[in-house]
């Protein structure tokens, strides 16, 4: 796995909690990717596939919801600066080997810092809004693998995670 040993930033020289000041970063195109995945019973899965779901259509609500969470991560994440998002895009991928539903998340934005949580918390409150609507019928449900697959853009450049 591709990992850094960097300084946590969100902390000030007394160990107390800070939001990072980025007023003097450029402004530039950030772009982050994330996914995780929610497996369920074989018959929760045709549930969702044939649209017939009494709530309504189980993957376009979880679409609109993880949208609007990716607008909202500043409100829940503390330290979490709010930032203009240019464009949110949740792919929703059924897959009837694992009784899934694989959510990916791409997430840009043009400002001074990146996009991997609200990329992250759109993907985490997609896959939730599937185990809302379905949990009357499924409350085995789990959710996993939430996880930030590449970012792009500002002073740290690209990262794309490589599970070796």
């Amino acid at each position: 796995m591709n990992t850094t040993n960097k300084n946590i930033t969100h902390f000030d020289s007394e160990g107390n909690a800070r939001m990072v000041d980025v007023g003097n970063k450029d402004i530039t195109a950030r772009v982050a990717v994330a996914q995780g995945q929610i497996t369920m019973a074989q018959e929760t899965l045709r549930l969702i596939q044939s649209g017939a779901h009494k709530k309504g259509d189980v993957l376009a609500v979880a679409r609109i919801a993880g949208i609007m969470a990716a607008k909202k991560t500043a409100e829940l994440v503390p330290l979490c600066h709010p930032i203009p998002i240019t464009h949110v895009e949740i792919r929703l991928l059924l897959d009837e080997n694992q009784n899934s539903v694989l959510c990916e998340t791409t997430v840009e934005t043009r400002d001074r810092t990146g996009v991997e949580m609200e990329a992250l918390m759109a993907t985490q409150v997609a896959l939730l809004t599937i185990y809302d609507m379905c949990k009357k019928a499924d409350r085995g449900m789990v959710i996993k693998s939430v996880m930030l697959l590449e970012k792009d853009g500002g002073q740290s450049g690209a990262w794309k995670r490589s599970d070796e």
